[in-house]
């Protein structure tokens, strides 16, 4: 018995300090929501990071600032928040008694205006006779021209705590929030998930079922930075170098060669958020056939002779079967086949219509930070004045121009460039602006040529006078950076073969994958990974699945309550994850399921190992 004691009282300290955590983490949460759309939206100026810092509670010095944003700082994200936070405590009411007793030398508890306003103004971070002055006409702590700075400190911690509530509650009741800090949706099993509806362009206007395969099944110890906790589970999975180029799918063999073929283009945006927008398509089958269905990164004949950063980025394809209200969309399958960069399905499927949802990790496509020299130029000016595009400008539109050229016919219909239109000015282009469109550039069948498309933009840079602005919201919302390089955009090509029947595909979206891609990953994961539940919680589920070159997990939560998981990467090898983050924590609504990350290796001519522990907070 005298042996047990410590080791009950060593558990409950453990649970204490796992709790505190727990508050800790949500508490960084609220803050961060609070001044950013995601937690994955980084910090990127001083001002922010005073601003944020004030939302949890603390008011730091310009010195504390300089601390953590020296000159060599560009941004910092949701995990170095969370350590500044760690290290620079709130203040208390002891030790703003203490500073405010430094200056009221004979103890009276009260501080002149005269005095308080000279010393805030001409001392340490220097304040404003304004700024000081709204401080001093607070009646509920000034009286007779001095202050009470007993009653101003309990003001002050009041207002903080308040501050902070206020940006927990909003985190609570918002599920919006809770989803963007995790970068991804859940799904309730109860609710019914409506069809995908097109939303504004996010940008400014111009004009104004299997096991996992080669799994190591060895455990390792837990991290030591790992919470300890009441449940948790870990997972690994070693894969060989370059073994993620399977050779199950042969892109097009001899029996396929007499199949109809379908293609269609689409390209993935990264947003300003993190967030990643895709077209999505409808295909159409008249009668039951055998299909092969493949996506790929667009190798665009432009760009053959550069180094193009979309080709390494990871693809996949969900294909959902529309009912007869559309109000909800059946996972039929995925691309879980793969051939070096080709993700591809094969199967029969019967006459209807179905969506195909194109989909990335996030691994791969997602913010850098990229030291650029200098700004490439877009327009110069002739022996007699006239504008002209530069080589580099015509060649980053020519690959543009590839990229929105859905059918690949060489020409863009009205269709096509409305595409274009929605995602860089937010704007349609309607018949009738077609229609001069037609009068003054290039069109051969209604539709836009190449040297149309660069007659236009020409156009553009003249009514702005040279101005270059206009062009560069168009280059940056399509994932061009200020060396012309496109690093925030993957082009893709979707392909389908069929054996019996002309398959008709269509692009009629482009917008976020949504709930409904969502569902379509977790039901993936769900059906083909490998589970394990959570040690002592019965009714948590880590699902774990490695198709191709991706390992996804996913956590389904079949209680009636929430629950915070806390996710530890430390012991894996040569990985990177979608999230971006080491150690990090999500929390999943009662009766849902989740995906908690997606990982790659980080170099694919080096073995990765993937070892991660899922522990209930």
């Amino acid at each position: 018995g005298n042996q047990k004691a410590p080791h009950s009282g060593n558990s409950q300290g453990k649970k204490s300090q796992h709790a505190e955590e727990a508050i800790f983490y949500m508490n960084c949460r609220a803050a961060y929501l609070t001044v950013f759309k995601s937690s994955l939206e980084n910090i990127k100026s001083k001002e922010q990071l005073s601003l944020v810092l004030q939302q949890a509670g603390r008011n730091p010095s310009q010195k504390t600032i300089n601390k953590y944003w020296t000159s060599q700082t560009t941004s910092l994200n949701f995990d170095d928040f969370c350590a500044i936070l760690k290290k620079e405590k709130p203040a208390t009411k002891n030790e703003l008694l203490e500073a405010f007793g430094k200056i009221d030398t004979d103890k009276a508890g009260y501080i002149l205006h005269d005095e308080l306003c000279k010393i805030l103004t001409t001392r340490g971070d220097k304040m404003t006779w304004e700024e000081v002055t709204t401080i001093t006409n607070q009646a509920d702590f000034n009286c007779s021209g001095k202050l009470d700075y007993n009653k101003f400190c309990e003001l002050y911690l009041t207002t903080s705590e308040q501050c902070c509530k206020a940006a927990r509650d909003r985190l609570e009741t918002d599920p919006r929030l809770r989803q963007q800090h995790f970068g991804n949706q859940t799904e309730n099993f109860s609710e019914g998930i409506s069809l995908p509806v097109s939303k504004p362009s996010p940008r400014v206007s111009r004009k104004t079922d299997h096991k996992l395969p080669k799994a190591d099944s060895r455990a390792p110890s837990r991290p030591s930075s790992a919470p300890s906790s009441k449940a948790s589970t870990s997972s690994t999975v070693t894969v060989g170098a370059s073994s993620s180029s399977s050779t199950k799918l042969i892109v097009e063999p001899d029996t396929m060669k007499e199949w109809q073929h379908a293609e269609c283009r689409g390209c993935f945006y990264l947003e300003e958020d993190g967030e990643i927008i895709s077209h999505k398509y409808r295909l159409h089958l008249p009668q039951r056939s055998a299909l092969c269905v493949t996506i790929r990164p667009f190798t665009i004949p432009q760009a053959e002779r550069k180094s193009c950063h979309w080709l390494s980025v990871d693809t996949a394809l969900f294909i959902l079967k529309e009912n007869e209200t559309q109000e909800n969309l059946q996972l039929v399958s995925f691309t879980e086949l793969q051939n070096k960069e080709v993700f591809g399905w094969r199967g029969e499927l019967g006459a209807g219509v179905y969506w195909l949802l194109p989909f990335t990790t996030g691994c791969r496509l997602r913010k850098v930070k990229t030291q650029i020299s200098g700004e490439a130029k877009l327009v110069w000016r002739d022996e007699d004045g006239e504008l002209a595009l530069t080589k580099e400008f015509r060649a980053a539109l020519l690959e543009i121009f590839e990229t929105i050229d859905l059918d690949g016919n060489g020409l863009l219909s009205l269709e096509e460039y409305n595409f274009f239109e929605l995602r860089t000015s937010g704007e349609k282009c309607d018949q009738e602006a077609w229609a001069v469109c037609k009068e003054n550039f290039e069109m051969k069948r209604n539709e836009l040529t190449r040297q149309g498309f660069l007659d236009l933009n020409l156009m553009e840079a003249n009514d702005q006078d040279g101005d270059p602005w206009d062009l560069w919201v168009t280059l940056l919302s399509l994932g061009y950076n200020k060396a012309l390089e496109m690093t925030e955009a993957c082009p893709f090509v979707i392909d389908v073969c069929a054996e019996r029947c002309k398959p008709r595909i269509k692009a009629i979206a482009l917008e976020a994958g949504g709930s409904q891609l969502s569902r379509a990953v977790c039901r993936s994961v769900l059906n083909k990974g490998e589970a394990k539940v959570l040690d002592g919680s019965e009714n948590i589920f880590i699902y774990t699945y490695r198709s191709g070159s991706r390992i996804t997990s996913v956590i389904e939560n079949k209680s009636e309550n929430k629950v915070i998981i806390h996710v530890n990467n430390e012991q894996s090898k040569n990985c990177l994850n979608n999230r971006g983050l080491t150690v990090f924590a999500v929390e999943v609504a009662p009766k849902s399921m989740m995906v908690s990350q997606h990982v790659m290796a980080l170099n694919e001519q080096e073995e990765w190992i993937y070892s991660c522990v899922h522990s209930l907070v």
